[in-house]
């Protein structure tokens, strides 16, 4: 069965969610994804702990990753930097940090809320990771699925399974808004400012709701069109190119050393006034350099997965 169809009612279902015209007004959904991602990232930790305990507590694979025949020692290379990539998209999240402080209250100062909620996150989010993989991989060894909850496709309990694809349905649709919300900011913003004058940028018409307690709705004409552009290029995007551990290493790539490491270490060493060539700034400066040969690597695996995915792909025939 093909997949397009779900990825067309995927992007429908972004597009309205697009229309919420700022950032902070998404809070509910924001939460509800991450809900959702502790519920699908719990429900695959704890099916892996059972199979491997079913197993009489054997566990595949070894501390090198896939066995070479199962793949070519260049396949192996080329997944590995493509892992990388994976991984740094992860923790590609500094656009969106200040977008979130600005949604915070204060006191206390929201630089101090959302550092330690940084913090707190990213100490969460790395143990389950780190309990996913390790034992996705030790339930299925070198037959380790990209998606882990596929592997547990033919197993029961089927309810289970089914509840964390849905939640894995909503986490992406959640996140997709969190992630696109300030590229959709950005650009209305900079289209007010180039052309300030054009009714079609900066007027509002207010649409009463029919639901009592709901503010009137902000209908801007060129929020709408440019906002649904976006979300129909993405959709067509992703129905041609349907390769997901490829494209996302590819985005965590290109995402993770600019914005999450280069630009917050030159303004660090902005703000504090770090003298050249002192011990802090070469600590600094190694850092960067290090990220950014994760990132090229991570770029190349990514690149070279998706010219193999090429090779035995027709496009719009995707099944699962």
């Amino acid at each position: 069965m093909s997949s397009s169809p779900y990825m067309m009612m995927f992007g429908v279902a972004e597009i309205l969610l697009s229309q919420i015209p700022d950032f902070d007004q998404i809070w509910w959904l924001s939460i509800l994804a991450a809900v959702m991602s502790f519920t699908y990232s719990g429900i695959g930790l704890a099916l892996g702990i059972a199979k491997v305990i079913a197993g009489i507590g054997t566990f595949r694979g070894s501390l090198t990753g896939i066995s070479l025949g199962t793949v070519t020692p260049a396949q192996k290379i080329w997944r590995s930097f493509r892992a990388l990539g994976d991984i740094a998209f992860a923790y590609s999240f500094s656009m969106i940090l200040i977008e979130i402080q600005d949604t915070v209250k204060s006191p206390p100062a929201e630089a101090k809320t959302m550092k330690k909620a940084t913090k707190l996150s990213i100490a969460i989010t790395t143990a389950f990771y780190m309990l996913c993989g390790c034992m996705g991989y030790a339930s299925f060894g070198d037959f380790a699925p990209d998606n882990l909850l596929t592997g547990f496709g033919f197993y029961n309990p089927f309810w289970l399974l089914d509840i964390a694809n849905a939640a894995i349905v909503i986490h992406l649709v959640g996140a997709y808004q969190v992630f696109c919300q300030p590229i959709f900011t950005f650009v209305e913003k900079w289209a007010s400012q180039r052309w300030p004058e054009s009714k079609t940028i900066t007027k509002e018409l207010k649409i009463p709701m029919p639901i009592r307690g709901f503010r009137p709705y902000k209908l801007n004409l060129f929020r709408s069109v440019w906002r649904t552009a976006f979300v129909m290029l993405t959709t067509v995007i992703s129905m041609l190119l349907p390769f997901f551990g490829d494209v996302v290493g590819i985005l965590g790539a290109f995402g993770f050393w600019p914005l999450t490491v280069y630009f917050p270490v030159e303004m660090y060493i902005e703000q504090k006034k770090i003298s050249k060539w002192s011990s802090r700034w070469i600590c600094l400066k190694m850092l960067s350099m290090g990220c950014l040969m994760i990132s090229i690597l991570a770029g190349t695996g990514s690149i070279a997965g998706v010219i193999l995915d090429l090779k035995v792909y027709k496009p719009f025939k995707t099944t699962y």
